[in-house]
């Protein structure tokens, strides 16, 4: 009898121990399966444009600006954004835009009057670029049109400042000393480039 009540009591702790450690096991698989998340994007790129390239970029201008945005209110207190705008201003010649009537050959020199320099592009970096601090904004739509203004305005900067270093003049500097050794040593002539 002893015996019988020993195997018994044996069996039902095996199985509690086995039961118990089925119920933990289930536990963290249960919560590992509700902690667990996937992220599942779906896309559909389409082509909205196809342009044919025929600028040839000169000079590229690698910038940043520090601006301090503040708006002024009467009875409110003053709202404030802090932005680093780290951006590019690349500055090109259109080739299209010449024509056959453009190029003039006498016997050793090659005129070319080419288009003028023109701004290609200028984009801010929206990775490096940073918003470090907005105060005294009230309500979620105010910071968001904040950031948003702030942004258009760190891209005009950069294209003001670009321009104030002169960009478009480094473009015909670097026309002379790159494209125009291109030029003559494909022609076998001295090339002169005169922009419009």
């Amino acid at each position: 009898m002893a015996n019988r009540f020993g195997n018994r009591l044996l069996f039902i702790l095996v199985s509690s121990v086995v039961i118990t450690g089925l119920l933990i096991f289930l536990f963290f698989y249960i919560k590992h399966e509700f902690t667990v998340s996937r992220t599942e994007i779906t896309e559909s790129g389409m082509v909205e444009k196809i342009t044919s390239m025929g600028k040839l970029e000169l000079v590229k201008y690698s910038m940043k600006d520090i601006i301090d945005q503040k708006e002024v209110h009467t009875i409110l207190p003053d709202s404030h954004v802090l932005f680093l705008a780290v951006g590019d201003v690349t500055a090109c010649i259109d080739l299209t835009k010449l024509k056959k009537t453009d190029i003039k050959q006498s016997a050793d020199t090659v005129i070319v009057f080419l288009p003028r320099p023109e701004i290609c592009y200028a984009r801010l970096d929206h990775q490096k670029s940073k918003v470090y601090d907005i105060r005294g904004v009230w309500f979620p739509d105010g910071a968001k049109d904040m950031v948003e203004d702030v942004y258009r305005l760190g891209e005009k900067k950069i294209l003001d400042n670009a321009n104030e270093m002169n960009v478009l003049g480094m473009a015909r500097q670097n026309a002379q000393l790159i494209f125009k050794p291109i030029l003559e040593s494909i022609s076998g002539k001295t090339v002169v480039l005169i922009f419009r």
